[in-house]
């Protein structure tokens, strides 16, 4: 049974105030000498902490103290030591991108849901997809594309009608954000080791943004995307509320 918690918190009072009575019943440990992270926030703060902690071993249980919380689970302040003893573990890994800018600078970035390039203006964007090196699709106008993983298909993915995939599919989801041509086009399944360039054609014309979980970097001509196994992240749940079943409840609601 974990002694050694680590408690964070979104700035939201609900979860300081949630952070503050755990801490005066359990204790608190700096990050880097916790045996488990206890996240107190919704989704977003979620995946911040779990990016902040990528280097650490500890696991990161989250307890909802926001809004949608897909990723935490049910907030109670008894029987915190327990639940952490039974609890289930996911663990996965993040998208590595690198994004080339008009003015020649690379970005680097990391994403848990997903990366997603997305018009800037009012023009559609104009884009170029290549996976592996061979070129799928010469010219895709949209609104946007992504590349989501499994434990991001429930979020943008999915209300961009991509499909949701099980935790353990080992694909990743390419789903096109209000294609225009083609117009039908709903995307594709890559394999999860995939490697997928986005070229933006008419740059300045039609400016496109790359976004990684939230951070966005403005102005790119190229996206290049993939898996990054050597990160791994351990993510807790209650028994009988994991990932895996999250994903399948979701397709039934």
């Amino acid at each position: 049974m974990p002694e050694n918690i680590a408690f964070l918190a979104s700035r939201a009072h609900v979860a300081q105030t949630a952070r503050a009575a755990l801490i005066g019943r359990y204790g608190n440990v700096p990050v880097e000498d916790a045996e488990v992270i206890v996240a107190l926030g919704g989704d977003g703060f979620m995946l911040q902490t779990l990016h902040e902690t990528q280097d650490l071993a500890a696991p990161v249980y989250g307890m909802n103290r926001g809004t949608i919380g897909f990723l935490m689970n049910s907030y109670t302040e008894s029987g915190l030591p327990e639940r952490l003893k039974a609890a289930e573990q996911a663990v996965i890994n993040p998208l590595s991108m690198r994004a080339t800018h008009v003015d020649g600078r690379v970005s680097e970035d990391l994403a848990l849901n997903e990366v997603a390039l997305l018009r800037q203006g009012p023009q559609a964007a104009k884009l170029r997809i290549t996976v592996d090196g061979r070129l799928r699709m010469e010219e895709l106008v949209c609104d946007g594309a992504l590349l989501a993983t499994p434990a991001g298909s429930t979020a943008y993915n999915y209300s961009a009608h991509g499909p949701i995939l099980p935790i353990e599919a080992e694909v990743l989801a390419l789903t096109a954000v209000a294609a225009f041509r083609p117009r039908r086009w709903r995307g594709a399944l890559l394999p999860k080791n995939a490697s997928v360039r986005f070229d933006v054609m008419e740059p300045e014309k039609r400016p496109v943004m790359a976004d990684a979980d939230g951070n966005s970097h403005r102005d790119v001509v190229s996206v290049e995307i993939r898996s990054e196994p050597s990160i791994s992240h351990k993510i807790l749940f209650d028994p009988g509320h994991g990932l895996e079943e999250r994903l399948i409840s979701e397709q039934f609601t």
